[in-house]
């Protein structure tokens, strides 16, 4: 990848975004983790609710590089590099995001790491979690797009797969059960935010 196409890519990729929310002082950058099923675009959209933000979704970003995606290794990558791009710029102009992804392995999460600490943005991690019954109805739900707001494809298959890469979040985080009351842990969150 030359510099002009990651250029190309995260212009596509902002352009998607919508009208962005006026600039802060200190933006910060909510990464959430999690499998799929789990609530994660849930959760974003309720926090989107309470507070200006972007959502960054690597579901709906991905079908705006690549519109019939195959989820190979090297189509992640780069995806991802066009989106770590878009993530360092959008919070260098003051705008605080909420990054969707299942972002489950520490060595992709020290990549935000080392933007928020680049941006002097703030860090607020969220794991997000629901007991895999839950998830298996979701996932099943999905397969019938019951949720037109759901751009993800994976399926109870993939969920399996991917939970043995879940790996321990090395900062300070919040754990979210979606299948419960997410407000307390939102309040928190927004405060946070609004600090």
């Amino acid at each position: 990848m030359n510099r002009s196409e990651v250029a190309d890519d995260v212009r596509r990729l902002r352009e998607s975004l919508g009208e962005l929310p006026e600039p802060v002082v200190r933006p910060a950058l909510v990464v959430v983790s999690g499998l799929p099923g789990t609530g994660k675009s849930h959760f974003c959209r309720r926090l989107a609710e309470r507070v200006p933000l972007a959502i960054l979704e690597s579901d709906s970003l991905r079908k705006v590089m690549f519109p019939s995606p195959c989820y190979s290794k090297e189509e992640s990558l780069h995806l991802f590099q066009a989106v770590y791009k878009l993530l360092e710029e959008l919070l260098r102009r003051g705008i605080t995001l909420a990054l969707d992804a299942t972002n489950l392995e520490e060595h992709h999460r020290e990549r935000l790491y080392h933007i928020v600490e680049q941006t002097g943005a703030k860090l607020i991690m969220v794991r997000v979690e629901a007991p895999p019954e839950v998830v298996y109805q979701r996932l099943e739900g999905r397969l019938r797009r019951a949720d037109p707001s759901d751009h993800s494809e994976a399926d109870w298959e993939v969920y399996n797969r991917m939970r043995f890469s879940v790996e321990r979040i090395g900062r300070n985080h919040f754990t979210v059960d979606t299948s419960k009351d997410i407000t307390p842990i939102m309040d928190k969150i927004v405060h946070l935010i609004d600090q």
